[in-house]
């Protein structure tokens, strides 16, 4: 009970310097808690951000994906110049895969973690007496699964970025016209075309009218296409439920170096490696898992944008620990320094104390106790305030709010609390250097 009275009376007769050190400990508190709490939520709002520039992972046939690397073609299966690639057939591509083995994908581990997907059949066909680009693919196509459960997929959620005047095609149904998005590029060299114009694409003797139903600016090579579903491509291309190549996006994790020595070969790995990356969604992991699931192929990340995502997600953290590391310091330093202007104040008080008996481990004891009560309400205070700061930075940045982790917390206080004691030596040093006859003598 007088240990508590003399924790008490030191507030009261000291509470500026009380008070300072609580603000310290506050604003330490705070910054820590919204640094931290932003770095162990960062990588999923990252990835998120990400996610909405494309997709991120390609499915192609396995001889195509030989070819592609063997004659660095690009994904389309065509030349960087547009002719097509070395076992190709002219306009068509050299290899196929199953339209109907597409939704294969959505049976994997990670199925939940695929938030779109879409199948493309890149060929090429005579329009208004022009040979032009022509991408048959899903643009919003309901895809019911053997499990019952049913998925939206198609270039829609693929392409958000895309400016489009009048709307996007539809998916055809019986007995419904086909539709089709024709390129800003594109549609400048067929004349000007415009939505509700019908074009008729021909190859081979076959023939296949569509009506333009949007005009599209994607900023990139896709403005110098013709995009219609891939039913339409198929007929006109002779080609019943064969694509050429795949599109996913993903929700990951950003690659490590376990992630990176799987995707040079998953054989490498150790039994408890294995584990480790199958079941965590690394890029490479998903992709292996989408080769499984649809044999025959071969399914790449697109690197830019996992590169980008790690680079960006490292360096992110480290300049929030780096601020977590200094607001600690920080506080370090003001609470020595706090410490040591109330322990020269209070130096007669210690010195009759120990006078009276008391011993050094009593007197630092106290001087400890005081200092870890005004603290802990700074540092719940920091802590609340941190939390919102949190909330605003995510809002702000990423459009979302942050989730805090109880871990966060945890580590918060325990670094405070490593930065008090270290602040707490130097005052506890002279503490036990003080001699009592010397203090109240005056010398």
């Amino acid at each position: 009970m007088f240990f508590l009275r003399m924790i008490a009376r030191s507030f009261s007769r000291q509470f500026s310097k009380r008070i300072l050190i609580a603000v310290t400990v506050c604003l330490s508190a705070c910054v820590a808690v919204a640094m931290l709490g932003v770095v162990f939520d960062v990588g999923d709002k990252l990835n998120a951000e990400l996610s909405t520039y494309g997709s991120n992972i390609t499915v192609q046939p396995k001889s195509d994906a030989v070819v592609s690397d063997l004659y660095s073609t690009d994904q389309t299966g065509r030349d960087q110049d547009g002719s097509a690639q070395a076992g190709g057939q002219g306009d068509l591509p050299g290899a196929y895969l199953k339209e109907s083995d597409v939704p294969k994908i959505k049976t994997i581990f990670w199925a939940f973690n695929i938030t779109d997907f879409a199948p493309q059949l890149n060929i090429r066909t005579q329009v208004d007496g022009n040979r032009v680009p022509v991408v048959g693919t899903w643009f919003g196509k309901t895809i019911r699964m053997d499990s019952g459960e049913s998925t939206v997929a198609g270039v829609k959620g693929l392409r958000p970025w895309w400016k489009v005047e009048g709307r996007w095609a539809r998916d055809p149904t019986a007995g419904s016209q086909p539709e089709a998005m024709i390129g800003k590029d594109l549609a400048a060299r067929l004349g000007g075309k415009a939505v509700g114009d019908q074009v008729t694409m021909s190859m081979g003797g076959r023939k296949v009218a569509v009506t333009i139903v949007g005009v599209f600016d994607s900023g990139d090579d896709d403005s110098g296409a013709l995009y219609v579903p891939t039913a339409t491509a198929q007929e006109v291309a002779g080609l019943k439920d064969q694509v050429d190549r795949v599109e996913v996006k993903a929700l990951t994790t950003p690659e490590n170096d376990l992630a990176r020595k799987a995707a040079r070969n998953p054989a490498a790995l150790s039994q408890d490696e294995w584990e480790t990356w199958y079941c965590t969604a690394y890029p490479s992991a998903i992709a292996y898992q989408i080769e499984e699931a649809i044999p025959g192929t071969v399914a790449k990340q697109v690197r830019q944008v996992a590169a980008l995502q790690g680079d960006v997600l490292q360096k992110t953290q480290a300049v929030m620990i780096l601020m977590t590391v200094l607001s600690l310091l920080a506080a370090a330093i003001a609470v020595a320094n706090l410490m040591a202007a109330t322990i020269s104040e209070r130096s007669s008080e210690f010195a009759l104390l120990k006078a009276i008996g008391a011993t050094d481990g009593a007197v630092s004891r106290l001087v400890l106790a005081e200092t870890a009560v005004i603290s802990l309400v700074g540092a719940l205070a920091g802590a609340l305030l941190g939390s919102g700061v949190a909330q605003i930075i995510g809002r702000v940045v990423f459009g979302s709010g942050i989730t805090m982790r109880p871990m966060v917390f945890v580590l918060v206080f325990v670094l405070l609390t490593l930065t008090i004691l270290a602040a707490s030596v130097s005052s506890i040093r002279s503490i036990l250097r003080l001699r009592p006859a010397e203090v109240l003598h005056g010398r």
